[in-house]
């Protein structure tokens, strides 16, 4: 029986799940968009928030606990510097999850999941 386990397996095994979050975390950090499946981003919402969290608590513990698992420093620095200032406001529900539909090949439900303060870039391709 699995009573009081909570989370989805997302048919991973335990250290594959772990290094999806991570590089999951930290594509969502530094990218401030992404997209996914759902059940992917509804588990990606839970470990975002707490890394943002530790951005807003600024203290070196919370920079060397995020650094452990987001392990890339340019995104850990955004994290600290940036994101944090955006959203020291903010008590919670940093992220925003968009249902998209199916995907085509497998009719797997997507999701784009953002952070709450994401805006668009208008670059080059603006209007194309």
């Amino acid at each position: 029986m699995r009573h009081r386990k909570t989370g989805r397996r997302l048919g991973r095994t335990t250290a594959h799940r772990k290094a999806l979050m991570r590089n999951m975390v930290t594509s969502l950090l530094e990218h401030e968009r992404i997209v996914t499946t759902t059940p992917k981003a509804k588990e990606l919402r839970k470990v975002a928030d707490k890394m943002i969290s530790l951005g807003k608590r600024g203290d070196l513990h919370a920079r060397r606990q995020a650094l452990s698992f987001i392990r890339d420093k340019r995104v850990v620095d955004k994290l600290f510097d940036k994101l944090s200032n955006e959203y020291m406001d903010r008590n919670g529900g940093y992220t925003r999850i968009i249902q998209t539909g199916n995907r085509i090949g497998d009719a797997a439900p997507m999701a784009i999941i953002e952070l709450v303060n994401y805006q668009a870039e208008s670059g080059n391709n603006a209007g194309n």
